[in-house]
């Protein structure tokens, strides 16, 4: 009767987000009564590049709450990768977070076989909340949250296996079909760049020109037509959008290459938005050409910090035209 009633229907909470996930399936397990709630966590500590558990006598409730309100009641212990989690230091947090005796060696065993599933299955992150003694003095993982290296799929297929795209965005699930690293964001300027750092760097520049990045983009070293195309059809099908920055080194492929597959996808697409275009690297001055002489458009800037500045003030002319319903022609003088 209650999965019924689930099952189909969308799912709110604060880790889904305001627009929720479908719910496709019920987990029925047997009901147990929590004499004492604790939190677990293995995660990887990037400051010493090493595993670290994380435990606190506050389990059931939201972690960062704990942190800020009561700090010392989170127990943090770094796991050196060679020695990994031994008796001791296990039993040493289930004593300091406050299992009872009887259930100490229990607790103990639960956090090194966690730690196991950890180093075996290339996870980045495992969160046991709560982590509970029952009355009959058990220890149950009552919940859990588990990350797993993406670069790991090769060699952890069976847990690879178990995703589910309907429970992630859908843009993102159809970008990385297409080797392309996407988020969307609630701006309205949409940005198209390879490489991490410089994708980084391009949504920090826009804001501090005074816009906001419709998206998190990155084509990679390749930036093929095709991934071009690919990344033109995901910042586009967000209605939002009104201008697009793309900023691309060209390094592995030549960036006249890069201008041409940009001219050819906005013809073919028949794109109508402004579209600021800094190309830096081999042949980028064929590839300036390239974009000024299309007649599309496409403003070619090598400038980033002005490349920024015209993408933020394109897009507000563009919202200023969709409030009072009339076209607009561009210029690189507005």
């Amino acid at each position: 009767m209650f999965a019924q009633q689930m099952i189909g229907h969308k799912l709110v909470t604060k880790q889904t987000g305001a627009r929720g996930r479908i719910c496709n399936s019920v987990y029925i397990c047997e009901r147990k009564f929590a004499r004492r709630e604790f939190y677990l966590a293995i995660l990887m500590d990037r400051s010493t590049q090493s595993p670290v558990i994380v435990a606190s006598s506050q389990g059931g409730m939201d972690i960062e709450t704990v942190a800020k309100e009561t700090p010392d009641a989170i127990i943090t212990t770094p796991i050196t990768i060679e020695e990994g989690v031994t008796d001791e230091i296990a039993r040493n947090i289930a004593t300091e977070v406050g299992f009872s005796e009887q259930c100490i060696e229990d607790a103990k065993n639960t956090i090194q076989r966690l730690y196991k599933v950890f180093m075996d299955k290339d996870a980045t992150q495992i969160e046991i909340n709560p982590l509970s003694e029952t009355s009959d003095h058990q220890v149950l993982a009552m919940d859990a949250k588990l990350g797993f290296d993406d670069n790991a799929e090769f060699r952890q297929k069976e847990v690879f296996s178990w995703r589910d795209p309907s429970q992630e965005d859908a843009d993102e699930v159809k970008a990385a079909e297409f080797g392309l690293n996407f988020i969307k964001l609630d701006g309205d300027i949409g940005c198209l760049v390879n490489g991490a750092g410089l994708a980084m760097a391009t949504m920090d520049i826009i804001k501090l020109n005074g816009g906001t990045p419709a998206n998190f983009l990155d084509v990679g070293g390749g930036a093929t037509p095709e991934a071009i195309r690919s990344a033109f059809e995901l910042i586009t099908s967000d209605p939002k959008v009104t201008a697009i920055f793309v900023n691309i080194f060209g390094g592995i492929v030549r960036c006249d290459a890069i201008a041409q597959g940009l001219i050819n996808v906005v013809e073919q697409m028949n794109l109508r938005l402004p579209i600021v275009c800094r190309l830096q690297g081999t042949n980028m001055e064929k590839a300036a050409e390239l974009v000024n002489n299309s007649g599309l458009k496409i403003f070619s800037i090598t400038d980033l910090q002005e490349g920024a500045a015209k993408a933020v003030d394109f897009s507000k002319i563009v919202k200023m035209a969709r409030d009072i319903d009339v076209g607009v022609e561009f210029s690189l003088g507005i």
